[in-house]
């Protein structure tokens, strides 16, 4: 439980500081992109290679298939 707590903590202060500068979106598709995108920079800065990434990976591929042309 502590691995998981102490993974999950940073991740939300990357979410929380991504979304403090936009007190209201638009849309509920607007505040997806803004997780996401903060997602995609916090993970370049990762040392620990993402749990079951692979899984989550195929399914943002489905969800965003016009985002991954690297990968098609």
């Amino acid at each position: 439980m502590i691995y998981i707590t102490n993974t999950v903590e940073p991740l939300k202060s990357v979410i929380r500081k991504a979304t403090r500068q936009c007190k209201v979106f638009p849309s509920d598709h607007s505040a997806v992109k803004v997780v996401y995108l903060a997602m995609q920079v916090a993970a370049k800065k990762w040392a620990i290679p993402i749990h079951k990434w692979k899984l989550a990976l195929n399914y943002f591929m489905i969800k965003f298939s016009n985002r991954f042309t690297d990968y098609q």
